[in-house]
This record gives C-alpha cells, sequence and structure tokens, in this order.
C-alpha cells in the first residue's frame, strides 16, 4: 500500500479528490481545505494500492499537480481496513508483481549519483577484493561484492533506456565509469603500498589461485551468471517483497574483477590486467542487458493489464 500526501491549488482540489475518489485501488481519501502554507492550497490523503499507483500517479502528473503543488508518496508496511483489502482486490494484478515507474527512477537517480560516498564504497570494495585476491580468500571477495553500489548505476542506465532519461543515463554512465577508474586507480596506490610494507608479494598474484582464479578468465559461462544476477538485482529493486539493490551483493565479479585488475596493473601483469578488464566488461554488459530486458519486460506486461478493463468499484 502507498500513501500519498498531496498540496494542490484550491481550484483544482475538486478536480484531484474526483480523479482520486473515482480510481481504482484508492482508499482513505481525506481533503484538508487549507491546510498548505507553502505552497498554500489544499492537502489530499489517500491510500493507493501498490498495483494501481503507477496508473494514479501518471493521472495527476497529467493535471500538472507537482508543477503548481506537490505530490509525495510513502511505502505502508501495515494498514488494518476493510476497505484497503477491498482496494486491493478491486486493483489488478499483484502488489508484488507492480512496478512504481516515479518511485524506480527516484530510487535510481539516488543510487546513481557520483558522491563522495559512492566512491568510498567502491574504493573500498575494490581494496577489499585486492586483499582477496592476494590471499585467495573467496570470503573477502564476497564482502567486496557485498561493499560495492555499482548496481545504483547499472539500474540507473536501464531505468534511463526504458523510460527515456537521457539525463538519468549520462549521470548513471558517467557514475559508473569514473567510479571504477578512480576506484581501480586509487587500488593501484593502496597495492604499492601494501607491495612496500611487505603485506603483498608479485608472487601472491602470481601463483595459482584456486578459490580467485577465474576472476581475470573470463568465458561464456561469466555472461550467463551476470545476466542472471541482472535480473535478479532489478527484480529485487523493482518488488515490494525485497530490499531495495539487493543485487549489490549477486554482482559477481565485478568488483572483484576491478580489484584483480589493480593489482595486477601495480605489479605489471597486464595479462592478468586485460583478462581481468574483460572480466570486469562481460560482467557488467550481462548485467545491464539483462536489467533493460527486465524492466522492458515488465513494463509490456503491465501495460498488457492496463489494456483490460479494471473490476468496479464495489459500493
Amino acid at each position: 500500500m502507498l500513501h500519498l500526501r498531496l498540496i494542490t491549488p484550491s481550484d483544482r482540489t475538486e478536480e484531484v479528490a474526483g480523479l482520486l475518489e473515482d480510481a481504482v485501488g484508492t482508499t482513505g481519501l481525506a481533503v484538508l481545505p487549507g491546510a498548505a502554507r507553502d505552497p498554500v492550497g489544499d492537502v489530499i490523503l489517500c491510500d493507493v494500492v501498490r498495483e494501481a499507483g503507477d496508473e494514479v500517479l501518471h493521472r495527476l502528473r497529467a493535471l500538472g499537480i507537482e508543477e503548481h503543488g506537490s505530490i509525495a508518496v510513502q511505502s505502508v508496511e501495515l494498514e488494518l481496513s476493510t476497505r484497503a483489502e477491498r482496494a486491493e482486490h478491486e486493483a489488478p494484478g499483484e502488489s508484488a508483481d507492480a512496478v512504481v515507474w516515479e518511485q524506480l527512477t527516484e530510487i535510481t537517480q539516488e543510487e546513481s549519483t557520483f558522491s563522495v560516498t559512492y566512491v568510498a564504497f567502491l574504493t573500498i570494495a575494490v581494496m577489499l577484493a585486492a586483499c582477496g585476491v592476494m590471499l585467495d580468500n573467496a570470503v573477502l571477495i564476497v564482502g567486496a561484492m557485498a561493499v560495492g553500489p555499482e548496481f545504483g548505476p547499472l539500474a540507473g542506465i536501464s531505468t534511463a533506456l526504458v523510460q527515456r532519461a537521457g539525463r538519468l543515463a549520462g549521470r548513471s554512465l558517467f557514475a559508473l565509469l569514473a567510479g571504477f577508474a578512480l576506484a581501480i586507480v586509487l587500488t593501484v596506490l593502496f597495492s604499492l603500498v601494501m607491495d612496500a610494507t611487505g603485506l603483498f608479494r608479485e608472487s601472491m598474484l602470481e601463483r595459482t589461485r584456486a578459490n580467485t582464479e577465474f576472476i581475470w578468465r573470463p568465458d561464456r559461462t561469466s555472461f550467463v551468471v551476470a545476466f542472471l544476477a541482472g535480473i535478479a538485482g532489478t527484480l529485487s529493486l523493482t518488488s515490494a517483497k525485497s530490499s531495495a539493490l539487493i543485487g549489490v551483493a549477486i554482482s559477481v565479479t565485478t568488483v572483484p574483477a576491478a580489484g584483480n585488475a589493480a593489482v595486477a596493473l601495480a605489479y605489471g601483469d597486464f595479462g592478468q590486467t586485460y583478462g581481468s578488464a574483460g572480466q570486469l566488461l562481460t560482467n557488467l554488459c550481462g548485467i545491464l542487458i539483462a536489467a533493460t530486458l527486465t524492466l522492458l519486460a515488465q513494463k509490456w506486461l503491465w501495460t498488457l493489464r492496463r489494456r483490460h478493463p479494471a473490476r468496479a468499484r464495489l459500493p
């Protein structure tokens, strides 16, 4: 269930309230005349089931409410109401399968911002991966995958492609490429410092590494695994039942490949550097293609649902 808080100009309140009252999947409509001070207007409160949320938001935006007032959306974890259950029954589809595109765009914009925090998390993740590579420690590799925030920009690019949002695509692509470039450069310096202190040795990189050697040797299976991870990550991002960006933990070998590339570059092992870069590119492409196709499939399925007549509102 989603909770809407709208601020509308007084001369548009009845139109908006009528829209919400007639919409399938809405309940708990309340109008507070003159309650808003900035901007000046009326406050409208309403609950809408998640599977009807995208359609309601689309119709509200068509009225220009965000230009003359505001639209705020919050997730409601629990609502005990017979009318709310009835609204959920009236709306087509299941809430777990619904995609609220405005919410998805907002999430991906936030997660794909090139910020100090984003770069710090990505750099730490690549450094952890470098340690995992040198120690041939799979636990550190998994930890690095969990810390890495790179799925945010990947989701931002796929969302932008589906929604045709050029600005979001450009910002996400910059965050992805610039973030990895900076993280790899800083990890090269980190590796040189670790070598100078005797904690890293070139022999550690060149030895047979049973647990991590796959990272710099991409094959066709690498793309398949990345593709599956992209689907799972995107579904977790759009589903009401999964935590956002859980795909970070299953990003497979993006961050580990970057860590291996950085260490190999520090020691001048260009064979492993190229192999790791290929693994990184393979996984990024696989996740991006899968995420885009998943969003396109979800959009197509919900378009089909909208074409079917909705069930009439019950008295």
